[in-house]
C-alpha cells in the first residue's frame, strides 16, 4: 500500500499549499482534512495579514540560504484566503484587501477564496483582481479538493462566484434564504453577513460604472471588427490569412455579445439570442433539449457563434468543475473551421459548415442533459459499465430529435415521411457501427461523476489534475464527434439523394447524385477498412484512435491502453493481420540487417576489389599511352636533326 502511495506521489506532483485563515478551529479542520490526500500538503499557515505577508516575504531568502534539494519544498503551488478576514472583529474588507495585494505582489502564485456568503461586490472585485477561484466554506471536501487542484494547474473554478454575479447582473435579486441557508459555516459562529441586497446603497454608482465599462469596450471592440471586415476585403490575401482573420472576427463577435450581456444594467433588455438558440435553465438545474422543426432550416454563422455563447454560459451556471472547464475549451475550439484533416472520409463531411456546427453543438447539449440527468439519478459507479450503452443511445436518439425537429418531415412522392421515426428504427445499425465502438466512454462518465481517477500510461490522475483534464478534453471532443457521425449515417443511408435534404443540409460540393454516391461509397470502403485493418492493427499496438479538435480542424490522435481481451477475441482475417505484424516485427529488423551487411560487403567489392582492379589497369593504360607518345617525339641524335 505505501509503495502504491510513493508511484502515486512520483506521477502526481505534490500541490504545496498556504492557508491564510483567521478562525483557528476551521484552519486547523481544513489543514486535518487535506492532510488524507497524497497530492497535497499545507506548508504555511497564518492567521492575519501581517503574518502572511511575512512569511512569503521570508519564503525567497529561506529558499536561497537552504540546500538546493530542500528548495522545492518550500515553494509555493496555491494560496488559498478566506475572503471573510477580519469579520469577527471590527477591521472588516482585510480578506478584499489582502486578496488584491497577493495578486499585485505575487501574481504568479495562484489564488483560491474561501467564503461564508455570495456577496456580488466582492466577488466581482477579486474576480477582476485575479482570483483563480471562490468556493463556498459549506462545500464537500471533495468538491473543495477538485477546485484546489484544478486553480493550481493554472485553470479557473469560478462556478458558484460567477452564478451569482452573472444573476445579480441579469435577473431579479434572488431570495437570500436559499443562498445562506446551504453557506452556513459548520466549525464556528460567526456574525451576521451582508448578502446580495447589501449592495443596493451602491446600486447606481455600480450601473453607471458597468455602463461606461460596456459602451467603452463595445466600441472598441467594433472598431476592431471593422479593420477586420476591411482587411478581409483584400483580394491578394492568402487561404491562411482568411482563414485567420475569419477566426479573429468571430472571436470578436462573441467578446462583443458577452460584453453587452454581463455588463447589462437592470433597467436594460439582454440582447437577443433568438428563440432557436435558447437554452433554458430551470430551478432543478436540467437542461431539456428544445425541439423545433422550423428553425434549422435558415442557420447564420454569427448565429452559431451567439449558441457557443450560450451553451457556454449555461454549462457554468448548471455543471459544476471540472466539466466547466471542458465543455468551455470544446466550445471555444468549435468556433474555429472544421475541415476533415484526417486521411478517411467522415458522415459529417457532408454538411454546411454551420449545419456541421450547429449540429455538434447539439450533441454537446444532449451530452449535457445526460449528465446532469445521471448525476440527479445517483446510480452507483457499478452500473456505468453495464449502463452505458443505454446512456449512448438516449444521447445519440435526443440528439436525433433535437437537430432535426421531433415533427421534421419531407415529401418523398405524395407521401410525406417523418424522418426522425425512420432515423430512430436503425438504432441497432448505428450501434454495431459507430456507438459500441467508443473507445473509455464507461471511465469518462465515472470520472466526471464520481472523480473516479482516470489511469493515463498506466498511472492514475485523480479529477482536477492537469494531466486528466487534457484526457477528458480528447474524450470529450471524441465522443462529441462520434455521435455527430451516428446521427448522420442513417441520413446518409435513408435519405442520402433526397433533394429537400440536400439544399436544407448538403454542403454544396456534394449536391449532385454523383458526388453523394462517391462520398457514400468511400464511407463503406472506410469502414471495411477499419473493420479488417486499422481496428486489428490499434488493438495489437494497445492504442485507441480518437477524433479530436485542433486549431486548423479535425484530426485523428491515438493514446495508449490495455486492449489484452480484445486480442484474445480476434478471430479470421483481422487475426492474420496482427500476425503479418508480428511476423514483420520478428522478421524485419533481421532482414535489414543482412541487407545493410549485403549492402556493405557489395559496396566493399566495388571500392576496394572491382575499384582498385579497375584503377590499376587504367593506370597501366595511361602509363602505355605515355610512353607511347615519349617514343614518337624526334631525337637530336636521329637522322632528321643531321
Amino acid at each position: 500500500m505505501s509503495h502504491s502511495r510513493d508511484a502515486d506521489r512520483q506521477q502526481n506532483r505534490v500541490c504545496r499549499l498556504m492557508l491564510i485563515e483567521d478562525d483557528p478551529v476551521f484552519r486547523l479542520g481544513l489543514a486535518a482534512c487535506l492532510q488524507s490526500f497524497d497530492d497535497l500538503q499545507v506548508v504555511l499557515e497564518a492567521d492575519s495579514p501581517a503574518r502572511a505577508l511575512q512569511l512569503l516575504r521570508e519564503l525567497p531568502d529561506e529558499m536561497e540560504t537552504a540546500d538546493r534539494s530542500v528548495a522545492p519544498a518550500r515553494s509555493l503551488n496555491l494560496i488559498i484566503l478566506n475572503l471573510d478576514l477580519g469579520q469577527t472583529t471590527a477591521s472588516q474588507g482585510l480578506g478584499l484587501a489582502l486578496c488584491q495585494q497577493l495578486r499585485t505582489q505575487y501574481a504568479d502564485t495562484p489564488l483560491l477564496l474561501l467564503g461564508a456568503t455570495l456577496e456580488l461586490t466582492r466577488l466581482a472585485t477579486a474576480f477582476q483582481s485575479g482570483a483563480g477561484g471562490y468556493c463556498l466554506k459549506g462545500t464537500s471536501v471533495t468538491e473543495l479538493v477538485t477546485a484546489i487542484r484544478q486553480v493550481a494547474s493554472g485553470q479557473p473554478y469560478w462556478t458558484e462566484g460567477i452564478q451569482a454575479i452573472a444573476q445579480s447582473l441579469n435577473t431579479p435579486v434572488p431570495n437570500t434564504t436559499s443562498l445562506t441557508a446551504q453557506t452556513a459555516r459548520p466549525l464556528t459562529d460567526r456574525a451576521p453577513q451582508n448578502t446580495l441586497p447589501a449592495i443596493s446603497g451602491s446600486q447606481n454608482l455600480l450601473t453607471v460604472w458597468r455602463r461606461n465599462v460596456r459602451e467603452s469596450g463595445v466600441r472598441q471592440i467594433e472598431r476592431a471588427i471593422a479593420e477586420l471586415d476591411d482587411q478581409l476585403q483584400t483580394a491578394d490575401r492568402s487561404v491562411l490569412d482568411q482563414l485567420v482573420l475569419e477566426g479573429q472576427r468571430r472571436e470578436l463577435r462573441t467578446a462583443r455579445w458577452l460584453v453587452k450581456r454581463l455588463l447589462k444594467t437592470s433597467d436594460e433588455p439582454a440582447p437577443e439570442l433568438g428563440s432557436q438558440v435558447s437554452l433554458p435553465t430551470d430551478a432543478s438545474r436540467s437542461l431539456q433539449p428544445d425541439h423545433r422543426s422550423q428553425a434549422i432550416a435558415n442557420p447564420s454563422e454569427p448565429l452559431a457563434d451567439e449558441r457557443s455563447t450560450a451553451l457556454a454560459e449555461t454549462i457554468v451556471n448548471d455543471i459544476q468543475s471540472p466539466l466547466t472547464a471542458l465543455f468551455q475549451a470544446t466550445v471555444a475550439k468549435l468556433q474555429n473551421r472544421l475541415p476533415n484533416l484526417t486521411a478517411t472520409a467522415l458522415e459529417i463531411d457532408v454538411l454546411k459548415d454551420e449545419k456541421k456546427r450547429e449540429l455538434l453543438y447539439t450533441v454537446l447539449r444532449s451530452l449535457q442533459a445526460s449528465l446532469e440527468a445521471l448525476r440527479l439519478s445517483n446510480l452507483p459507479p457499478e452500473q456505468l459499465e453495464i449502463r452505458h450503452r443505454v446512456i449512448l443511445q438516449d444521447i445519440w436518439q435526443a440528439t436525433v430529435i433535437d437537430f432535426f425537429g421531433k415533427y421534421y418531415t419531407v415529401q418523398m412522392g405524395t407521401q410525406p415521411i417523418d424522418v426522425v421515426a425512420v432515423l430512430l428504427q436503425d438504432l441497432d445499425i448505428v450501434q454495431t457501427a459507430i456507438l459500441d465502438k467508443m473507445p473509455l466512454f464507461p471511465e469518462f462518465l465515472a470520472h466526471l461523476l464520481f472523480q473516479t481517477p482516470l489511469t493515463i500510461d498506466d498511472a492514475n490522475y485523480a479529477a482536477g489534475t492537469v494531466e486528466a483534464m487534457a484526457r477528458m478534453e480528447l474524450l470529450l471532443q471524441n465522443v462529441m464527434l462520434q455521435i455527430a457521425n451516428a446521427v448522420m449515417q442513417p441520413l446518409l443511408n435513408r435519405f442520402g439523394d433526397l433533394v429537400a435534404i440536400k439544399q436544407t443540409f448538403y454542403d454544396k460540393r456534394l449536391l449532385s447524385s454523383r458526388d453523394v454516391e462517391r462520398f457514400r461509397n468511400d464511407l463503406s470502403w472506410k469502414y471495411r477498412t477499419d473493420r479488417l485493418f486499422a481496428e486489428p492493427t490499434a488493438i495489437f499496438e494497445s492504442q485507441f484512435n480518437l477524433l479530436v479538435l485542433t486549431d486548423n480542424g479535425i484530426s485523428k490522435t491515438a493514446i495508449y491502453a490495455p486492449r489484452s481481451d480484445e486480442l484474445a477475441q480476434l478471430a479470421g482475417l483481422p487475426f492474420l493481420v496482427t500476425l503479418a505484424l508480428e511476423a514483420r516485427d520478428a522478421i524485419a529488423p533481421r532482414l535489414r540487417i543482412a541487407i545493410s551487411f549485403l549492402g556493405r560487403g557489395v559496396v566493399y567489392v566495388l571500392t576496394e576489389v572491382i575499384g582498385r582492379g579497375i584503377g590499376l589497369i587504367g593506370r597501366g593504360m595511361i602509363k602505355g599511352i605515355g610512353n607511347a607518345l615519349q617514343d614518337t617525339k624526334p631525337n637530336r641524335n636521329s637522322e632528321r636533326w643531321r
